[in-house]
């Protein structure tokens, strides 16, 4: 009997103890579907932040790329080239020769940036003198019916030149002007 007082003794308690394990592994689990809630959510949470920072510093990117491209345009719409052109003629003893020619220059507001760029364009390249009819249009001969070959001016200047030496043989000083045809 002495045994059956010890079952019935120890009974409740070994009843009691499992039944205290068992709670304690319910609770157990219980906690580790709560925790993995819980850390589902802190995770979704973490997504979610992590999204819409991304999504901000992209709103960033562009915001700050749209404000430069607008910053360029505004600074573009300010800078000008001004260009002035004009015709180039000139004339040598073999050729002439007529160029266009283009100038540019930037501007920023009223402040030049650059010096003025030349671009030249050949417009009319001339012929040498040499292919030119020997025969002047104001030649003696055409002017006044004599054989002299020369311009009545050049004739003029021989005439001159000549009185010019017989006043200075006779010691007289004469200076004569003589205006320059042509000359400009």
């Amino acid at each position: 009997m002495h045994m059956d007082a010890f079952l019935w003794m120890f009974l409740p308690v070994f009843v009691a103890g499992g039944s205290a394990l068992l709670s304690f592994y319910i609770t157990q689990a219980k906690m580790e579907v709560s925790l993995a809630k819980e850390r589902e959510s802190l995770a979704e949470a973490r997504a979610t932040i992590t999204s819409q920072k991304v999504t901000m510093e992209e709103r960033i990117k562009a915001t700050e790329e749209a404000a430069k491209r607008h910053s360029l345009d505004q600074f573009l719409q300010e800078i000008r080239v001004e260009e002035r052109s004009y015709v180039r003629e000139s004339r040598s003893l073999s050729a002439s020769k007529k160029t266009m020619v283009m100038q540019e220059r930037l501007f920023f507001r009223n402040l030049p940036l650059s010096n003025w760029i030349e671009h030249e364009m050949v417009v009319e390249e001339g012929r040498d003198l040499d292919q030119f009819s020997k025969e002047s249009v104001f030649a003696t001969t055409a002017l006044n019916g004599s054989n002299d070959s020369r311009l009545p001016v050049s004739k003029l200047l021989d005439d001159i030149a000549i009185e010019r030496r017989s006043d200075r043989e006779a010691g007289a000083l004469v200076t004569a002007r003589v205006s320059a045809f042509g000359a400009q």
